[in-house]
């Protein structure tokens, strides 16, 4: 049986964009929890979700669909000064005296203790949901409980203080346990060296630009809006702490100067990183600017992006039939998936509603809705710190993030020990277009052939990052050292080393190889995109390719289609060698040819200079890597 979601009418006059209120954000709060919560335990301390089993196994399982569903009903029924419509907090009251009882027995209730996480750890990331469920929700629920239950919830908490964290975000999770016992009275020392050891961590993965990286290297993606962002600008606004909120705010601030040009008009965030099955929880960040006031953005601007990214999953079925958010992107997909996600694992979107703690009366939901940044202007904005260059497109509303800068490779990973990871590893991503899966061929990657066997790039060194004065045009470049999955892993000396330049829609990709063997080659991908999709992807060779340019097909498809095809360029390659090619993805009707948007292109071991068909000129050069653009924008 098909279980809708009762959502309010539409209402236009106040969001034209998006047609959702307030009204609209609760009903959808509502409507994720009270459905999930038939598949409690008789107890309610599980919620065992129907769907694969994580690595965690189902009793972990279980807890995440308690946590993650009770973080949604906190927001909720905290924003709205406590009202509980469905009397959901009774049931998460009698789940926690349920769940821990007697953790890590064998039985239909306990939850599982939490340990470090070399030890099926999830639980101490659900730690972290229970805790910040239970601080925002301290006048009805916590309050009202035993005195032996609160014990015993403390008992199981404090696991997250005496384990260890995975060496990322994880050690965010102890934070925020410690935030909630030390603000209902039951901090100590254990409590205050958990959060110093997560704050001192914190300092050392911020890069800049409001950007942090997740963990040690170089990992910029959605954890920064949902995890390195929110839990301490959270805890800093809950406590009332004005020092850290300066301090954290100020970076979330700085952090959405940039990110709030990464959805595109349609609502979509930019398909790029690991947990993407977490969907709307990509507004998170968007959200806790409006309600703790550190956002560079107006109140309508605000709303657009949080209602829109929400209402784009809602529309293009990300719940199943039973009224549960799936296991995918829009609706079920494979390959967006990681082993730790489990059936409950989607529930993580309940980060979303921290927007819920605006109440009715707040700018955030009485302004009327301003336009996406996207929808604007024009725009290409370079983030040095992180590596990555943004290019937005307003006619199509399409966002493109080009990545020279986050590879998700540990420093004490060797760069041959695992394979593509096509979240990271990509040269390009989109709000319109998703990576092929693995096992088909890869999309915006420049692979050398050696003996037959294409490389994949794994650590990205960035080489620089900049845009023009107009925002119209903008560059990244990076080096990387092919890696090869099958046969010796490298090869000796071999190195590429790559810029992208964005000028309006168009992305001028220039690769420098050094030491290509004899008989090497070199192929290049652009965008997959599938027949049912209403955007075009051309790639054209300007310099170093053989004249005639392909297509392959990727049967796995995208997060967008269920097959895919990517125009692809071939080459010779030997010593040093330059190529050159022009690439676009646009949603805009009659795109002018690519063979038509340059005039000229002069190229050799010591850099690239590109005359548009509009007269502008870019100049590229290796020694030091710089770009130079003149002319139209």
């Amino acid at each position: 049986m098909s279980i809708p979601l009762e959502l309010p009418a539409e209402e236009r006059a106040s969001s034209p964009y998006t047609g959702y209120t307030r009204a609209h954000w609760e009903a959808v709060a509502d409507g994720l929890t009270t459905t999930a919560w038939r598949w409690s335990t008789p107890g309610d301390a599980l919620l065992d979700l129907p769907g694969r089993p994580s690595r965690s196994g189902t009793r972990s399982d279980g807890l995440e669909g308690y946590a993650r569903t009770f973080l949604a009903t906190a927001f909720r029924v905290a924003g709205a000064g406590g009202d509980d419509p469905h009397g959901l907090l009774e049931r998460y009251a009698r789940g926690l005296a349920s769940g821990t009882l007697a953790p890590g027995r064998d039985d239909t209730e306990s939850w599982p203790v939490i340990l470090g996480h070399h030890v099926r750890g999830q639980p101490m990331v659900e730690s972290a949901s229970v805790a910040l469920g239970l601080r925002l929700t301290t006048p009805w629920l916590w309050k009202h409980l035993d005195d032996g239950v609160r014990d015993r919830a403390e008992a199981w908490l404090r696991g997250a203080l005496r384990h260890t964290p995975a060496p990322n975000n994880w050690y965010l999770f102890p934070f925020t346990v410690a935030g909630f016992l030390e603000s209902v009275g039951r901090g100590d020392a254990e409590t205050a060296r958990a959060r110093e050891r997560a704050l001192e961590l914190l300092e050392a993965w911020y890069a800049g630009d409001g950007w942090y990286s997740d963990g040690d290297g170089r990992a910029f993606d959605h954890y920064n809006g949902w995890a390195l962002h929110l839990y301490p600008v959270l805890d800093a606004h809950l406590g009332g702490d004005h020092a850290l909120l300066a301090r954290y705010g100020d970076r979330l601030r700085a952090h959405l100067e940039s990110f709030s040009l990464m959805f595109g008009g349609d609502g979509a965030p930019v398909h790029y990183g690991r947990s993407l099955t977490y969907r709307f929880a990509a507004s998170a960040a968007v959200g806790l600017g409006a309600v703790t006031g550190h956002t560079p953005l107006a109140p309508g601007t605000s709303r657009r992006l949080v209602s829109g990214s929400l209402r784009y999953f809602l529309d293009r079925g990300a719940l199943t039939d039973d009224g549960l958010l799936s296991l995918g992107w829009h609706g079920p997909h494979a390959a967006t998936l990681q082993a730790y996600s489990g059936p409950a694992s989607p529930y993580w979107a309940s980060k979303a509603f921290v927007s819920l703690l605006a109440p009715a009366s707040h700018p955030l939901w009485t302004a009327v809705e301003s336009p996406a940044p996207v929808e604007e202007a024009d725009r290409v904005l370079a983030l040095p710190a992180a590596g990555l260059l943004v290019q937005a497109t307003r006619a199509d509303g399409i966002v493109r993030l080009h990545n020279h800068g986050s590879d998700h490779v540990r420093p004490h990973v060797g760069e041959a020990e695992a394979g593509d990871d096509p979240h990271y590893a990509r040269q390009a991503y989109s709000t319109r277009t998703g990576p092929t899966a693995p096992g088909n061929v890869a999309d915006n990657h420049l692979s050398v052939e050696v003996d037959g066997r294409p490389s994949t790039r794994r650590r990205i060194h960035p080489l620089g990052a900049g845009h023009g004065d107009g925002w119209g045009w903008g560059w990244a470049a990076s080096w990387h050292r092919p890696v090869f999955v099958t046969g010796p892993p490298m090869v000796p000396g071999l190195r590429v080393e790559s810029v992208t330049v964005a000028y309006g829609r168009h992305e001028l990709r220039v690769h420098r190889v050094i030491g290509a063997p004899d008989n090497a080659r070199v192929t290049h991908t652009g965008w997959a995109t599938g027949p049912e999709q209403d955007v075009v992807s051309a790639l054209f060779g300007l310099h170093g390719w053989d004249p005639s340019p392909g297509t392959v097909r990727a049967p796995r498809g995208t997060a967008w289609t269920r097959w895919a095809e990517v125009p692809r360029l071939t080459g010779p390659a030997k010593g040093t060698c330059v190529h050159v090619a022009l690439a676009a993805l646009t949603a805009e009707p009659g795109p002018v040819p690519l063979a038509e948007a340059v005039s000229r292109c002069v190229a050799d071991e010591r850099g690239v200079e590109v005359i548009w068909a509009d007269g502008a000129r870019t100049r590229v050069a290796f020694d030091p890597p710089a770009v130079s653009h003149e002319g139209n924008r």
